[in-house]
């Protein structure tokens, strides 16, 4: 029995000892990326919580019998804003934009607005706030490619 759990031990050890010093550029280093649809997911999600925005006012005035779906663009708008954040924290923040990028200060600054934005559209169904979300997505989609490349 000692004699095979020394080779495993011995293993795990080395495992441990030099993953330390790998630097992964993504929690998972899978090396699949695709920033641009990234950004077109963020469009798209902005475009969805237009319509739901659209629809809540329109069933806000209409027939109180519409209370479930008024609920339901609700929770779409919602779900669509918290999927925007989502890309914008945990895929561009946590994985992609990193301290040392070419204009690593102005790149953080405009995600952290799109983070803003997107709670805004959580709040209200002003679009105003939808259409900063299309601005700053524009605006990061600029920055982050002219260093990287649409090929990245």
């Amino acid at each position: 029995m000692k004699k095979t759990l020394f080779p495993a031990l011995s293993s795990v050890s080395l495992l441990i000892l030099f993953t330390g010093s790998l630097s992964a550029h993504c929690e998972i280093p899978c090396g699949i990326y695709d920033d641009e649809a990234r950004v077109e997911m963020i469009l798209e999600h902005a475009t969805t919580i237009e319509k739901s925005m659209r629809e809540i006012k329109t069933l806000e005035n209409a027939d109180p019998g519409n209370a479930n779906q008024l609920i339901r663009w609700v929770m779409n708008k919602e779900d669509h804003a918290n999927q925007l954040q989502e890309i914008v924290s945990q895929y561009f923040m946590t994985q992609r934009v990193k301290p040392g990028d070419e204009n690593y200060e102005k790149k953080i600054t405009v995600l952290h607005q799109l983070l803003i934005s997107a709670m805004q559209c959580k709040q209200t169904t002003d679009e105003a706030h939808v259409a900063k979300v299309r601005e700053l997505a524009g605006e990061f989609r600029e920055l982050y490619f002219a260093d990287h490349g649409h090929t990245h």
